[in-house]
């Protein structure tokens, strides 16, 4: 028996390993019982492009559809943003994507998301991993088809409905106008379809059926976007690259040079267009692991700032309950005031792009206006693959006898929101902190320089595995 638990952002497992028809069967059991105990009976699903996703999905729904829940079935693939939007068009109790988002090609995974659209809040995901059972206990299911004849089952288009919600949201006739050629990387995810039909003059990119992905994990950061840096090189006509994950609920950014904008940059971008020029308010939340540069613009705007753990679903519990401007992690999932509470990289890039279609500035004097505010910055991220038992030693120096310096650098001092964050100077930081979602650790760094962080990284690198080497 494998014990499930939801990490960061739901469970993720590999596939035909812990990632099985059978313990798919269990959480969806696990799901039916809490919905049953909230009295609740109405749920959307759907799937990304990753492989199994139709078979995972129609256990699921049949499982369910045993507890005599109603299910909204997504056709064909769909980003997770459209189920999350999908649960409050169709007025539903939760909403399951069969994905794992970023992860490996060889992951698969299982997303729940509240009945507000955005990710379920921690005390409900505990509450279902608590009544996940040891092996499902039923020993038949119904089919599709007899769930369709007995009203349990309904076939629904959420891409219909996100680009409905697209074309009421958006200055898609001045976005049209700008002539902002644009190049766009699916990374074969759920995003490709939706995209083609918004913008349908895009350079499209890695838009066809493949589940294994060409064995690259769909994460949209620079070291896995290399064509589509080349392409923008490659072409001065393009203006915008916009990449998105597995489930499009992520987003990477390329300036007009090929050169790679991280999600620091695009949240200080989005704060600057919702707040100067779309004059909005509202109060700024971001995870630990975001650069402090949206404290000193929110701080220079007079908004509130508020720092969570790392995971988007802290996030989301907020936006439910406050007003929220705009909210991110490091990693790629943004939101705004004015859409669901839930990151979603198509939505952020079309943000972006409709920025600069009314102000008819290129991505890189937007940033230049950000720069102009908080000053210049750089920043990354090296995922440390290395031994548990390393890993969990680091962990332990962290908590127990914290790092004073890195080389060179000496600490100033710790913070310790979700993480480690060794804070070096007053613009230079590195973080340190096990993935939620794979077996890695993931140091982030901050410096004036692209020189800088790399420098911050690979003393940070040789320190921690000098200790445990």
């Amino acid at each position: 028996m494998t014990k499930i638990k939801f990490g960061t952002d739901g469970w993720r497992a590999i596939i035909a390993r812990e990632y099985t028809v059978d313990n798919v069967k269990r959480v969806a059991e696990g799901t039916a019982r809490w919905l049953q105990s909230q009295s609740a009976d109405k749920v959307v699903i759907g799937h990304d492009c990753r492989f199994g996703g139709p078979m995972f999905t129609e256990v699921t729904t049949r499982v369910l559809g045993a507890f005599n829940i109603k299910v909204n079935l997504a056709k064909g693939f769909v980003s997770t943003p459209m189920v999350s939007l999908g649960v409050v068009k169709t007025k539903s109790d939760l909403g399951v994507v069969i994905t794992a988002s970023h992860n490996p090609p060889s992951y698969n995974g299982y997303k729940l998301k509240s009945h507000f659209g955005g990710p379920s809040v921690p005390a409900d995901i505990a509450a279902v991993e608590a009544l996940i059972p040891d092996q499902c206990s039923l020993e038949t299911l119904p089919t599709l088809e007899e769930m369709f004849d007995q009203g349990l089952l309904n076939y629904i288009d959420l891409e219909d409905i996100y680009i409905q919600h697209v074309q009421e949201n958006f200055d898609l006739a001045t976005i049209h106008a700008a002539n902002i050629k644009v190049a766009y990387d699916a990374m074969y995810g759920a995003g490709m379809n939706a995209m083609a039909r918004i913008l349908p003059d895009a350079v499209m990119l890695h838009c066809d059926d493949n589940p294994g992905f060409k064995g690259q994990a769909p994460e949209p950061i620079h070291r896995n976007l290399g064509e589509l840096s080349a392409t923008i090189k490659n072409d001065p006509a393009i203006a915008l690259g916009i990449a998105n994950d597995g489930d499009a609920d992520r987003i990477g950014m390329y300036d007009q040079d090929g050169n790679f904008v991280d999600s620091h940059h695009l949240l200080l971008l989005l704060l600057l267009y919702m707040y100067q020029y779309k004059k909005l308010s509202g109060k700024v939340v971001i995870t630990f692991s975001v650069t402090d540069k949206m404290r000193k613009m929110a701080e220079h705007f007079g908004l509130d700032v508020e720092v969570t753990k790392i995971g988007f679903k802290y996030i989301a519990e907020i936006m439910t309950r406050e007003d929220v401007l705009v909210g991110g992690e490091e990693s790629g999932g943004l939101a705004v005031k004015g859409h669901i509470p839930e990151r979603d990289g198509i939505w952020m890039g079309l943000l972006i792009l409709e920025f600069m279609a009314k102000t008819g500035k290129s991505l890189q004097a937007l940033i230049q206006d950000v720069y102009d505010i908080v000053g210049p910055f750089h920043s990354s991220r090296d995922d440390l693959h290395i031994k548990e038992e390393q890993k969990l030693a680091i962990i332990e120096t962290c908590k127990n006898d914290p790092y004073s310096t890195f080389g060179s650098y000496q600490v100033q001092r710790l913070e310790t929101v979700d993480g480690f964050k060794f804070i070096l100077s007053d613009n230079e930081w590195v973080m340190i902190r096990p993935s939620g979602t794979e077996p890695v650790l993931r140091v982030y760094a901050q410096a004036p320089t692209p020189e800088g962080v790399r420098a911050i990284l690979d003393a940070t690198r040789d320190t921690v595995l000098a200790v445990t080497a």
